[in-house]
């Protein structure tokens, strides 16, 4: 890679041509979960490696089932998932897998087996290098680390970010570009909460709502920001029985409301 350095006073400044810039392969390649989602999460469809997703919603819409359903059919084909959970317990995924039968094969980290040391427990197990890890929640994991290190809030974050970056950049043992999809808590106002520097460094955010109100209400996914792919669409899907997620037939576009004529 050819660079050029202009001394700018103290500062010695590197510019570079991305013609020249170098990257691994399999950093555009992407993780598919053969689900209508994946055609939300980029055009190419799916998730690629060494980027970070968002995720917020409506209390109950669906959020850990969408995504632990994501999870399932990544791991299912071979990928090396992870879920750390900082809101279930293991009671608690003992039910959810009688109703999804697919979440009973994966790997999870229970945040509560591990109060004394949340932070050195999840810098130990990323380290192991994954392909996709779920973190469900945000807030949730971030609040644990606070409380037993001390922390200020904004700190704890701050860590938090750079392990991402890291294990995004593969620094693991078995060098995997991590992608991490995240589920964080929402404000009073139903929109993003967190930092600035989240929002910066994630790829692509994502909303699960209600449309409508009561038993007739239905749910859907939008993107409000994608680096890889549309946003404004969106799916809708039912929790059905017997463990499956169950999704339309067709994106709906905010623009016009017409359907843009995708078909799984």
């Amino acid at each position: 890679m050819s660079k050029k350095k202009i001394n700018a006073g103290k500062v010695e400044m590197k510019l570079v041509k991305m013609d020249d810039v170098k990257f691994n392969d399999d950093l555009f390649i992407p993780i598919k979960s053969k689900t209508i989602v994946d055609s939300l999460l980029s055009t190419e469809g799916g998730v690629f490696p060494g980027t970070n997703t968002v995720v917020i919603g409506d209390p109950g819409v669906g959020k850990s089932t969408v995504l632990l359903d994501l999870l399932a059919q990544y791991n299912k084909d071979g990928k090396k998932v992870l879920f750390i959970s900082g809101e279930m317990n293991e009671i608690d995924m003992y039910g959810y897998v009688k109703r999804y039968p697919s979440f009973g094969q994966l790997p999870i980290m229970f945040m509560n087996d591990y109060t004394d040391c949340p932070k050195e427990a999840v810098e130990q197990v990323l380290d192991q290098g994954y392909d996709v890890v779920l973190i469900d929640s945000w807030a949730e994991v971030t609040a644990l680390v606070a409380d037993q290190q001390n922390w200020a809030r904004k700190k704890v974050e701050s860590w938090l970010l750079d392990l991402l970056e890291k294990n995004n950049k593969a620094n693991n043992k078995l060098n995997k570009h991590t992608a991490f999809i995240c589920i964080q808590q929402m404000t009073k106002q139903g929109e993003f909460a967190g930092s600035n520097r989240i929002k910066h460094m994630t790829t692509a955010m994502a909303a699960l709502r209600f449309d409508g109100r009561g038993r007739d209400a239905e749910r859907y996914i939008e993107f409000s920001k994608n680096r890889r792919g549309s946003v404004g669409e969106k799916v809708y899907f039912n929790l059905a029985r017997g463990g499956k997620v169950d999704y339309s037939f067709e994106f709906i576009s905010e623009g016009d409301g017409s359907p843009l004529g995708f078909q799984i």
